[in-house]
């Protein structure tokens, strides 16, 4: 790895699709896997393809509460049948005998020779006897089976990163246990000799390091074991002694601020004497700078300082190079949503701008995109009052009413 794209070499900005790709290229997941209980999956990413033992659903049921009937013999009778049976869920029935039905619950197997259930809100019962509508369709509220998974099928592929329904779905075709990717154990370092934690008094010049919580925030949320390095010391030794812990203890290490050039800043040095670094100039506001190195062969990613700085980088590129390093297959760019402007931007920037914005419904109830007020880096209350971030292309001016894209924080944080 060079330094080609070193901020201080003046070279090009690369765009933001540019600089993801290159980190994209460069994640390599885990090989490691584990078998884990069904209950405690989600987040967890698949390691091999889940395939069903069985048919979904096992046998043919009903899809209603109603009459389980033969509809040549509910012509015959005129639709009057005798009720010979009660079929509960879990329970099974007789076949039919000519000229009867059977009472049948959501769910309970349909009995042989009936091929339709009848809903009860179209019956009249009378003592053992029911009336029924002669026009029922044969199949009629039945969930035939097999019709949603046959046996042997892929039900859910390998890297596919499991949400509460692929753990539902597992839990359908009778998997107690999946394989996974193990869990990636991410260190996360903070220098500065100005940060406290909360809790202490601050001194003069001094200021509290919310950097290291919304990492270990956003590092729970995707499920990833924390090294914490706590808070080093503003020396190169120090950081050169953190960085080397923690490529002992983790498959990831991050870091925000301490990469820039000025006297304090330890982290890029530290990194080019113990590997590689690429510190790139990325088209975007706001975290203009991203650093990506390796130390002994373990990826490094150094971010801007500034938190909201921070949280943006970690949203589009960090998020994406965890994922793809715990083994998520395909496309990893978050949605977009289409809504219009509730602001105008005269001002056009050679940046993409990823601004702070809340989508709000209008009193017409369209989708409308409010945006904060400062486009301070160190703003953290503009990541509290936004639900997402509204996209700006690169030259572009926006006036209210026209359409622009949004991104919600549920794309970028989980």
């Amino acid at each position: 790895m060079t330094s080609r794209n070193d901020c201080a070499t003046g070279a090009v900005p690369l765009s933001v699709e540019a600089a993801l790709q290159r980190l994209l290229e460069s994640a390599r997941p885990i090989a490691d896997s584990e078998r884990v209980s069904t209950f405690v999956a989600r987040n967890r990413v698949l390691a091999e393809p889940l395939r069903s033992p069985v048919d979904l659903p096992c046998w043919a049921n009903s899809a209603m509460d109603g009459y389980a009937v033969n509809c040549a013999e509910l012509a015959a009778h005129g639709g009057r049948l005798r009720v010979a049976q009660r079929i509960p869920a879990g329970s099974c029935g007789t076949p039919l005998a000519a000229g009867t039905a059977a009472r049948i619950f959501t769910g309970a197997p349909v009995p042989d020779t009936a091929d339709a259930v009848v809903v009860q809100e179209v019956c009249t019962r009378d003592d053992d006897w029911v009336q029924m509508p002669v026009d029922i369709a044969p199949s009629a509220n039945i969930r035939l089976r097999g019709e949603d998974v046959r046996a042997g099928d892929e039900v859910i592929a390998a890297g596919t990163r499991l949400n509460p329904q692929h753990v539902g779905l597992a839990a359908s075709v009778g998997a107690d246990r999946l394989a996974v990717r193990r869990r990636l154990r991410v260190a996360i370092l903070a220098s500065g000799d100005e940060l406290v934690m909360p809790g202490q008094a601050l001194a003069p010049g001094q200021i509290y390091n919310s950097n290291r919580f919304v990492y270990h925030a956003l590092l729970d949320a995707l499920g990833c074991d924390i090294v914490d390095l706590g808070i080093v010391a503003d020396s190169l030794d120090a950081t050169i002694a953190a960085l080397q812990h923690a490529t002992t203890q983790a498959d990831l290490v991050l870091a925000s601020g301490g990469v820039s050039v000025g006297e304090e800043d330890h982290v890029r040095p530290a990194i080019r004497q113990l590997g590689s670094l690429d510190l790139w100039r990325i088209a975007m506001r706001p975290g203009k700078p991203l650093a990506f190195g390796r130390i002994d062969d373990v990826p490094f990613i150094g971010s801007p300082g500034n938190p909201v700085s921070m949280f943006v980088t970690f949203c589009l590129f960090v998020r994406p190079f965890i994922l793809r390093m715990q083994g998520v297959a395909g496309d990893l760019m978050p949605l977009m949503l289409p809504a219009r402007a509730g602001f105008d931007w005269p001002a056009p920037d050679q940046r993409r701008e990823y601004q702070r914005a809340r989508l709000e419904r209008d009193a017409d109830g369209n989708s409308v995109v409010r945006v904060f007020q400062s486009r301070s880096p160190a703003a953290l209350t503009s990541l509290t009052w936004a639900n997402g971030v509204v996209v700006i292309p690169e030259g572009r001016t926006i006036a209210a009413g026209e359409a622009v894209d949004f991104i919600p924080f549920s794309e970028l944080m989980t």
